[in-house]
């Protein structure tokens, strides 16, 4: 019996048709995302799932939404719970779904929730406002939480801030319901540390800077009171050239880790990345254009021979098979129209309730 599998891609649903969440039906061997269903969300900025697969989470304009994913895919919504502070942009759960990690883009706070038994949401258990001034005044000058995740060793909670170019760690101190502060990584003034990943094994970070337009990639191991953490590769997000007005957006490894992509608004393109798992050093394989208007996400499918663009200005779907030999992305179905898509999230389906 095949794998099933689902894509939920939120939406903004204050100015188009969008109610929020649209749920799609994933074709593995043709590439393609067949839209099914819809479900009110208001102005759903990004959406996870837990690590079995039978939660998703969603931003809110009211705080973080709970949906129970049902045997077919569609969802059930379970709760919604405030979050303290302003809407979040970027969502994250750690391995064992205890936590769901929210970063505040508009007001610079880190955000850690209770997530209960059953998978809905809790009571916050600790959160912080970032301070400091940054140092592009009509972008990056003041902080900007933008990915929140908790490390592979369970230790500490690493926090980006695209406003103050810094990456700070932090350990949850779970008696005073408190963040504590134990380290920060500076990054580059004016380079905008948007999005990280760790692979699977723990022992890599992969650092995608919106401004800069390059990922830095980091050694992980864990330490007795920080972790430590060394640069040993800067690879540019672009091709040779692009656009003043380029934006690195999302990064996404292959299911296997073998390969790792990037998209970039203003030049409109996807990189695709040679991965060594040894050294975890990055080969860029090529930088091509995604036939579509500011790619905010992309979703790389199971079988890691297709990619789809979330093209949040144009309000579309794009899909191409990937071409690992050549360097090649190649169009192979027809745009699916999403109004001011965001994000996408794939889920396995368990076949059970």
């Amino acid at each position: 019996m095949k794998d099933r599998y689902v894509a939920y891609i939120g939406s903004y649903s204050y100015i188009g048709k969008a109610r929020g969440i649209t749920i799609c039906d994933v074709d593995v061997e043709k590439g393609i995302l067949i839209p099914r269903d819809e479900v009110d969300v208001d102005n759903s900025s990004y959406v996870v799932s837990s690590p079995d697969g039978r939660t998703l989470y969603s931003i809110a304009d009211e705080g973080v939404v709970s949906f129970r994913i049902m045997e077919n895919g569609s969802l059930s919504r379970m709760n919604l719970a405030n979050i303290r502070g302003m809407r979040g942009c970027q969502l994250s759960v750690d391995s064992e779904g205890k936590y769901l990690y929210v970063a505040g883009y508009h007001d610079g706070k880190a955000t850690v929730m209770n997530l209960n038994p059953d998978g809905s949401i809790g009571s916050v258990a600790a959160g912080i406002y970032h301070k400091g001034l940054g140092s592009v005044a009509d972008r990056t000058f003041r902080p900007h939480v933008s990915c929140v995740r908790m490390t592979p060793d369970k230790k500490y909670i690493m926090v980006a801030d695209v406003g103050v170019d810094q990456l700070k760690v932090y350990r949850l101190n779970e008696v005073d319901a408190t963040l504590v502060l134990v380290d920060t990584i500076p990054c580059d003034l004016e380079s905008a540390p948007r999005h990280f990943i760790f692979s699977s094994d723990g022992k890599y970070i992969y650092l995608m800077y919106e401004v800069k337009n390059v990922i830095d990639v980091y050694t992980y191991e864990t330490g007795d009171r920080v972790p430590k953490v060394e640069k040993i590769q800067t690879i540019s997000t672009t091709g040779d050239e692009c656009s003043l007005q380029t934006a690195a957006c999302a990064i996404r490894f292959s299911e296997d880790e073998k390969y790792l992509f990037c998209s970039n608004a203003g030049d409109n393109s996807i990189s695709i990345y040679d991965r060594n798992a040894e050294t975890g050093l990055l080969t860029q394989l090529c930088c091509l254009p995604i036939s579509g208007d500011y790619p905010k996400d992309l979703m790389v499918f199971p079988d890691g021979k297709h990619v789809a663009s979330i093209n949040h200005e144009t309000g579309s779907v794009t899909f191409f098979t990937v071409d690992y030999e050549k360097g090649l992305l190649v169009m192979c179905a027809r745009p699916v129209h999403i109004d001011e898509p965001n994000c996408c999230e794939l889920v396995k389906l368990s076949g059970e309730d």
